[in-house]
């Protein structure tokens, strides 16, 4: 009797315990939230995993909306990464005792919730000051125009090579454009409300007329007329973003480490801008550019 006893529970358990490897490979300690088609997103979830020693899953922002805090209770998740605007709204309807690190913004989005972090994509104003100085000696005077907001954020260093101007639209961005005559270059703010496409085309068109170059926010400006862009890492974003991660397993609180602004960046440069211009852009830096356009 004891023998067809242990027959059976090594049966039993023989039978159970591919379910339990199969749940534990289910759950996922880490749920990342984001719209799976865009590359940008696997740019960022491939650098996470670089760094993110554990179990990791990822759901479109259209298949958990309405139902995360579900998803999140299945999982026994830890940590909810949210990639864009959108996935972050729904993330911060999650109790406060899960960690979110969020992503894929602009700017940093005035959060009053506890245990709450992450990286916004826009690049510092220092960060173009810092390349001019050190190859782009002959720009003296920089001119950075965009909304009070963006302003406030990416320009908040004072320096005497930069002149800001603020803007609330698009046509007080394009003339404030037409009246500048003594700037050496022009920066733009990654304001979309702005940077319209029928606004862009006039400010390219006043950019060459007055031999004022720009500098852009994306590769798309440099291919279309900008001097150069310096345009976040995406990689290196997702590797600091699996670090925060690693973390706040750890029982770290997230929330008591402020957004931060990209730290890597990939250059992009428009060589025929510049020569029409008549501006030198050093072979070194020239070398070092992600993509160049001739």
């Amino acid at each position: 009797m004891m023998d067809m006893i242990i027959i059976t529970l090594r049966l039993f358990i023989f039978l159970l315990a591919p379910c339990i490897l199969l749940s534990q490979a289910e759950a996922a300690e880490v749920v990342i939230i984001a719209d799976t088609q865009l590359k940008p997103v696997a740019e960022i979830i491939s650098g996470i995993r670089k760094t993110l020693n554990t179990s990791v899953k990822t759901f479109a922002h259209a298949e958990v909306k309405g139902k995360l805090k579900a998803v999140v209770d299945k999982e026994g998740a830890k940590v909810v990464i949210a990639l864009g605007r959108e996935a972050l709204d729904d993330a911060l309807q999650l109790p406060p005792d899960i960690p979110i690190i969020y992503d894929l913004v602009v700017t940093p989005p005035q959060i009053s919730r506890p245990n709450t972090t992450g990286f916004y994509m826009a690049t510092p104003v220092m960060e173009y000051v810092d390349l001019i100085k050190e190859n782009l000696r002959s720009l003296k005077r920089i001119v950075v125009v965009g909304s009070r907001e963006q302003l406030n954020i990416l320009a908040r260093e004072e320096n005497p090579q930069l002149v800001s101007y603020s803007v609330r639209n698009t046509f007080e961005f394009v003339n404030t454009l037409k009246q500048l005559n003594n700037a050496d270059a022009i920066l733009l703010l990654p304001d979309t409300s702005l940077l319209t496409a029928a606004a862009m085309e006039e400010i390219y068109l006043l950019s060459f007329r007055k031999g004022i170059p720009l500098f852009g926010i994306s590769e798309r400006h440099v291919k279309q007329g900008a001097l150069l862009a310096l345009v976040v890492d995406l990689v290196s974003v997702g590797k600091r973003i699996g670090a925060y991660a690693s973390k706040a397993i750890k029982g770290i609180n997230v929330g008591q480490i402020p957004p931060s602004p990209p730290n890597r960046f990939d250059l992009y440069v428009n060589t025929n801008t510049a020569i029409k211009m008549g501006i030198h852009i050093p072979d070194e830096l020239i070398r070092s550019a992600k993509r160049s356009y001739p």
